[in-house]
């Protein structure tokens, strides 16, 4: 029976191609996984249920679960030994289940790929009940981090309802998933023996543009392993690259780290974030056909002043290397600063900002409540330096620009990109410089995931200490000065 693209979504009913799941199995046959009991909890059609028929022809038990009754049907006639059950994965007594099986028992399948705030916006049910399963607060809830994966929660759980057993889970997931999956076990101590990834192509099996994997967890009592090895392909016999635990955090190449990783330390100068105003229709406007005219995001020619409106730069223009297009509206040079003195400064300004007030009061997030009213954020003084040194928190690779002022005026960034303030284009050049050094970028190549949304932070940035690394590259004056400026500007 056909089903909704809503239902579709909702169940994430994106069937297993069985080659994919053929290659899978084969995949375990050369690891030497040899179960005693097969549990698949979402198994759709049965596509790893009869590939699994297929390759463990010891094993005597076969368990498919689904929550769509017509795929329970057509898994059932189509395996040969399996009993396939319908049942909600997020009802389900898993850990009962789980008890009850011989070892080793191999959990195998292909979650929902969908997230929990995808299901909210379609108003789906097929979700864990709501709980701060990430234990998230403060910023992290009120910038979205709470937002996760469906299958990210399900192979958490499945993790630590396996720890202490003789086990192997063998999903296929996001890239990002399986990362995070891992993490949270390595954090909690869960007994796993050894772990692995091998890419596969979302695109061609699924029609997703997201990177994916397989992820093999073999589980065992007394299993202490905080590392996992990432192959390239199913078919790979030599991992790419390992990435771990490493003192509480997560390193996405420990070679790296082993060579370069002395370099983690408490950065000199501070790494800053750009502005954030959540409004570019209003807050984001484009030169007009006058010197004081500009055009804004509605459509709208209005005339300003220019005592609050700086060139700015998108994170896709930084990565560029682009000359700003377009001037950003910034209402306080510090967060809290008062701004109805923009009255008196720039009665064209507080004007044009009073007849959008609907649409700059409407801004959601909580960072403005108990705000002067067209407040921004992530502003200080260090936003209007006349010289930066900047990068894209997006793009997919490392690419330091320098950003230098225009006609006279500083250049801002949108709060995509991070920066470090400057006050001379020769200390602009010579941070760039050190960044852009063979060990800089083996540092940070030691940490960075480059599935990410945003592969690049403030965090990662300011761990590497930036006054160490002059020392090593024979500036020791230079990173004197650096410490001195820090100390005395505190940036």
């Amino acid at each position: 029976m056909a089903i909704s693209a809503k239902k579709k979504m909702e169940l994430g009913d994106f069937q297993t191609p069985a080659a994919l799941a053929r290659q899978v199995c084969d995949l375990l046959i050369r690891l030497k996984i040899s179960p005693a009991a097969v549990v698949e909890p979402t198994c759709g059609i049965g596509a790893f249920l009869q590939a699994s028929e297929a390759a463990f022809r010891d094993c005597n038990l076969f368990l498919g679960f689904d929550i769509n009754p017509d795929h329970v049907e057509v898994a059932q006639s189509e395996a040969k030994r399996a009993k396939v059950c319908q049942a909600n994965f997020f009802v389900e007594n898993w850990p009962r289940i789980l008890s009850e099986l011989d070892e080793p028992i191999l959990v195998i399948g292909n979650p929902p790929w969908v997230t929990n705030s995808a299901l909210g916006s379609i108003n789906g049910r097929n979700l864990p009940a709501k709980s701060n399963a990430q234990r998230l607060n403060g910023i992290e809830a009120i910038t979205g981090k709470s937002n996760f994966d469906i299958s990210e929660w399900m192979l958490t759980r499945l993790l630590e309802w396996l720890s202490g057993r003789v086990a192997v889970l063998s999903m296929l997931c996001k890239t990002s998933v399986a990362r995070k999956v891992l993490h949270h076990a390595w954090k909690n101590n869960l007994q796993i023996k050894k772990a692995s990834t091998y890419g596969i192509s979302a695109v061609d099996h699924f029609g997703a543009f997201v990177d994916a994997c397989l992820l093999v967890a073999v589980l065992k009592p007394g299993g202490h392993s905080k590392e996992c090895k990432a192959f390239a392909t199913l078919e790979s016999s030599k991992p790419i690259k390992t990435f771990g635990l490493r003192s509480s955090r997560l390193v996405a190449d420990l070679a790296s780290l082993d060579a370069y990783g002395h370099l983690c330390g408490t950065s000199v100068v501070k790494w800053r974030s750009g502005i954030k105003h959540d409004c570019s229709r209003v807050m984001e406007l484009r030169p007009g056909a006058k010197p004081d005219l500009y055009e804004n995001g509605l459509g709208e020619t209005v005339k300003l002043e220019r005592n609050f409106l700086f060139p700015m730069l998108k994170s896709s223009e930084l990565s560029k290397g682009s000359t700003p297009s377009r001037y950003m509206l910034v209402t306080q040079t510090s967060i809290g600063e008062d701004t109805a003195r923009i009255a008196s400064s720039a009665p064209l300004t507080w004007n044009y900002l009073e007849s959008h007030a609907d649409l700059l009061d409407a801004r959601s997030s909580t960072i403005y409540r108990n705000r002067p009213r067209y407040s921004v954020f992530g502003v200080g003084s260090y936003s209007f330096a006349p010289w930066k040194v900047a990068i894209s928190g997006f793009y997919k690779h490392l690419d330091f620009q320098i950003v230098a002022p225009l006609n006279e005026r500083p250049v801002v960034l949108d709060d995509t990109c991070y920066f470090l303030p400057c006050w001379s284009k020769s200390e602009a050049e010579y941070l760039r410089e050190l960044l852009d050094s063979e060990s800089a970028r083996k540092f940070f190549q030691s940490f960075i995931f480059w599935d990410a949304k945003r592969p690049i932070t403030a965090s990662l940035l300011s761990s590497l200490d930036i006054g160490l690394l002059a020392e090593e590259s024979g500036g020791t004056i230079e990173s004197k000065r650096l410490r001195t400026r820090q100390t005395e500007l505190a940036w």
